[in-house]
């Protein structure tokens, strides 16, 4: 068991600081006092184990509105065990009184201006509502407005598909039309093929023809020769 006495300076009377350091105490097995002192100091007194009196120590050491502990002492010594529980030892009557209309005073000012900050957080929160709730209606209008785009959109896509059916129906016609017509210039190549072999074999029927025709005119022409020399006519 240690022991530590400590002065708190700084805005520690007439804050409810003593009030704070009893309630410290509570979960933790600690005895001894707080009380004021007359150079407007506080002094605490505080018997228990080691690692207690450190957190406790850092719970009173503090900077919190009210209170505001500028400096902190701690004096170690040994546990005596003279004190039954943790207690505030009062002043007169008189001073407790006024302790208690500052603290009061100090409560009803912080509440006040909590009020204030309350107000115009609830201002600046209703005009925040008030600016999400235009925001609200303009993305509510824009997205009528995108929903309308995309139903005219799925009526061009409807529109697309049809036409993409009927360029395919097309596309099809077009390419049995093609296979008719390969099928057409194969047969007339074919004809070519076979008209030009009879214009061929006819050529050569009509050479020889003429061929005949020739020779025939040149043995006439051989036998009229010779009649006119005989004839005694020179040719």
């Amino acid at each position: 068991m240690k022991r530590f006495v400590a002065t708190a300076r700084g805005r520690v009377q007439r804050v409810s600081y003593r009030e704070h350091v009893y309630n410290e105490t509570f979960e933790r097995n600690i005895s001894g006092y707080v009380m004021n002192l007359k150079n407007g100091d506080v002094e605490i007194v505080a018997e228990g184990s080691e690692e207690e009196l450190r957190d406790f120590i850092n719970a009173i050491n503090i900077i919190h509105r009210p209170i505001a502990v500028k400096s902190f002492t701690v004096r170690w010594e040994e546990a005596t065990g003279e004190y039954a529980d943790f207690e505030i030892v009062r002043g007169e009557i008189q001073e407790e009184i006024f302790e208690r209309m500052d603290y009061a005073g100090n409560v009803l000012h912080s509440m006040d201006m909590k009020l204030d900050q309350g107000l115009q957080i609830s201002k600046e929160t209703l005009q925040v509502g008030k600016e999400t709730l235009q925001v609200g209606k303009e993305t509510l209008q824009v997205g009528k407005e995108t929903l309308q785009v995309g139903k005219e959109t799925l009526q061009v896509g409807k529109e697309t598909l049809q036409v993409g059916k009927e360029t395919l129906q097309v596309g099809k016609e077009t390419l049995q039309v093609g296979k008719e017509t390969l099928q057409v210039g194969k047969e007339t190549l074919q004809i070519g093929k076979e008209t030009k072999e009879e214009i061929v074999g006819l050529r050569s029927d009509t050479k020889k023809h003429l061929d005949d025709e020739f020779a025939e005119i040149r043995k006439e022409l051989v036998s009229i020769k010779d009649a006119l020399a005989r004839a005694g006519i020179q040719v």
